[in-house]
């Protein structure tokens, strides 16, 4: 029996969107956090999260560092590609005084997220996200979405979805300092 490939293509768009659509609807806003309160050349908002080893973890610990804040899910293609890129990049720019932040943005238990993140080899803290967290940078409405915050907290850049690692290294370089 053969299939007409457009009926298949829009099938999958479908789906795609009816998963997109019950991620959202399944996600609960916390109160308290106004939304989109994040921009470029303000302070990135501070937060307090779980890493998936247990530890309380706060932005403002990394004050003094330029940090890379990826907010992002196991089930995100583009996700899974740009990890490795932050994996070495976390190796080559984290002497130079740059932190890397994974904040997981799906329903996955912590130990799912934990067993993922090993696997991909993150040698970063991954942070389990709360929708409040998203709200108070805008409301993460795709996935990856990466804050580029420089030393003193000031968020220099913000990118939505999938960038080359040229474009994500040159990035980098605003948030420490080092020309281009």
């Amino acid at each position: 029996m053969k299939r007409d490939p457009a009926v298949l293509i829009i099938v999958a768009m479908v789906v795609a969107l009816m998963l997109v659509f019950t991620f959202k609807l399944a996600r609960r806003s916390l109160p308290g956090v106004a939304s989109g309160t994040a921009q470029t050349n303000g302070i990135a908002p501070d937060f307090t999260l779980q890493s998936i080893d247990g530890k309380t973890v706060r932005l403002s610990d990394f004050r003094g560092k330029a940090v890379v804040l990826n907010f992002w899910a196991t089930w995100c293609g583009p996700c899974k590609i740009e990890m490795p890129w932050f994996v070495d990049l976390q190796k080559q720019y984290g002497p130079a005084g740059v932190q890397f932040l994974g904040v997981a943005m799906d329903d996955a238990s912590s130990k799912d997220i934990a067993e993922f993140a090993q696997s991909m080899k993150v040698n970063y803290p991954i942070l389990i996200g709360k929708e409040a967290v998203g709200d108070a940078y805008g409301g993460v409405q795709f996935l990856p979405e990466t804050f580029y915050v420089d030393r003193n907290g000031k968020i220099v850049d913000k990118a939505f979805g999938l960038k080359g690692r040229g474009e994500i290294e040159d990035d980098i370089k605003k948030i420490v300092g080092q020309p281009l």
